[in-house]
């Protein structure tokens, strides 16, 4: 791939609130893929939207979106249309499946289970892993590097996703290891990431992921991610 032709922001983006936030036993009710934002949830990409206008320098956008409804949602309300040349909706962008509907009283003892067992390779029953979120990231990469190639690729990209899935398209992009991916929380709703390209056409982070540990420090690669 020519180094001139890598778009100059790649910025991600967490759905806002939605109604599961709220209240988790929702998914007993209603698919994952159909729970949709909360009022709040909407206020919150609009805010965002606002943001990322100033970010993008109101130039062209390519946008990949999750298919579920609340990052649908979210795109929406960023109001970003008129610079949003192509909108493609990417499946390989959704977030962990967890189960179909769910009980909750058994995601919650599987989210304990994860916690001593490691986020990125507990598998949820019925659902994936992290590991496995990782693989369809890498994935969809290959594809995103493709697109970079076409004549009319903007200078803009915008992923509207999920916080886990953000962070494992980070932790691919950056090649940061499991035991530092175990350490980053996830970011809050309609909160974004940045990636600039630099002057090597390398990228790095506007700001990094929180932390919830010290026990791991991360190493001279992964503290370079971000500016």
């Amino acid at each position: 791939m020519g180094l001139s032709k890598r778009p100059v922001r790649i910025a991600l983006i967490r759905h806002g609130e939605s109604e599961a936030n709220l209240d988790k036993s929702i998914y007993e009710r209603v698919p994952d893929h159909s729970v949709a934002l909360t009022a709040h949830g909407w206020e919150q990409a609009a805010r965002a939207g606002q943001e990322l206008r100033k970010v993008f320098d109101n130039e062209p956008i390519r946008v990949y979106v999750s298919p579920y409804l609340r990052t649908l949602q979210t795109l929406k309300g960023l109001e970003l249309d008129d610079l949003i040349g192509i909108a493609r909706e990417e499946p390989r962008l959704r977030e962990q499946d967890w189960a179909n509907f769910q009980d909750t009283e058994d995601i919650e003892r599987q989210e304990r289970l994860r916690d001593s067992y490691g986020h990125f390779f507990y598998r949820f029953t019925h659902g994936e892993s992290g590991s496995d979120v990782y693989d369809r990231v890498s994935s969809f990469l290959e594809t995103m590097h493709r697109d970079f190639e076409q004549a009319d690729a903007p200078r803009n990209v915008l992923l509207v996703s999920h916080g886990l899935t953000m962070r494992l398209f980070c932790m691919r992009w950056f090649h940061w290891s499991v035991k530092y991916f175990e350490t980053l929380r996830n970011p809050a709703n309609a909160e974004t990431r940045v990636l600039l390209r630099q002057p090597d056409y390398r990228y790095k982070l506007d700001r990094p992921f929180e932390h919830w540990t010290t026990a791991y420090q991360p190493n001279e690669r992964e503290q370079a991610a971000w500016l």
